[in-house]
């Protein structure tokens, strides 16, 4: 009786040991899981444009035409930007570009003041509106703009594309040593991107800025010995999305057949390390 005991306890505890290790080792590959999870980029920020209004804690609406203090925005554009020229539906957020009376109006938001950030990657998924005279753009300006001015504080431009080339998206820094006319730019052909939506991304650090279109690396600028006058990119940067019309770079000339346009923004979310 006690042999058949003892055997008992000696199998129970073998059992036990069998069931514990096999727990552990279940649990092992999730502990793995998580700790490589943990080592990514992180979603610190995302605008689904959920709701049927513009987050106004996110978002600013710049208004006018820029002028007395920037006439046409610096760009010698010819919209005003208003609040009725854009709708929050079904999860996006569309811009529209209108002719109204000889006028032509659009809507330009800012994260200015309300979410900036150094260092990340910033993505967007848009729909393209389409006809010359039309400058759609989703792009970055350096937070320090009120102190130090244009282009001292930077500008990022991670999307833009303009009517009159048709099949061509721009991604172009702005920095004192480079800008304008003069700026640090690529454009890349892509024969469908007036076609459904297309993601546009900077992957950006303390080394350098990458441009992405569908995930495909476009232009990296780097400048090899970094200056204020080349590099004002390790300072907080915010967000703009807007449409323009005409302009130094959009226009001169406007096809006013092509009204209204829609430029239309799926999400926008930034990721860091």
């Amino acid at each position: 009786m006690k042999l058949i005991t003892i055997t008992g306890i000696l199998l129970m505890l073998f059992s036990c040991s069998k069931t514990s290790n096999a727990q552990d080792k279940e649990q092992e590959p999730k502990q793995e899981q998580n700790e490589e999870q943990d080592t990514g980029p992180k979603l610190v920020w995302e605008e689904n444009f959920d709701g049927d209004a513009l987050d106004e804690t996110n978002w600013n609406f710049e208004l006018g035409n820029g002028c007395p203090n920037v006439c046409g925005w610096g760009n010698n554009e010819r919209q005003i930007y208003t609040k009725q020229n854009h709708q929050i539906k079904d999860g996006f957020l569309t811009i529209t570009a209108k002719l109204e009376d000889s006028s032509y109006t659009s809507t330009r938001i800012t994260t200015k003041d309300k979410f900036e950030f150094t260092y990340g990657s910033i993505e967007t998924r848009a729909k393209l509106p389409i006809g010359q005279g039309i400058w759609p753009a989703f792009w970055m300006l350096g937070a320090n703009i009120d102190e130090v001015g244009w282009p001292s504080c930077g500008e990022i431009d991670i999307l833009e594309y303009v009517g009159k080339e048709p099949d061509m998206v721009y991604t172009t820094i702005h920095v004192p040593d480079t800008y304008g006319d003069k700026a640090s730019s690529k454009k890349t052909k892509f024969e469908d991107i007036e076609d459904g939506f297309h993601t546009f991304k900077a992957h950006w650090t303390h080394d350098k800025i990458e441009f992405y279109v569908d995930d495909q690396l476009v232009y990296t600028y780097a400048p090899p010995h970094k200056t204020i006058k080349n590099w004002p990119f390790d300072n907080p940067a915010f967000i703009i999305v807007n449409m323009a019309v005409g302009g130094n770079f959009g226009g001169p000339e406007v096809d006013n057949g092509i009204f209204p346009q829609e430029y239309m923004v799926d999400y926008i979310k930034v990721y860091q390390d």
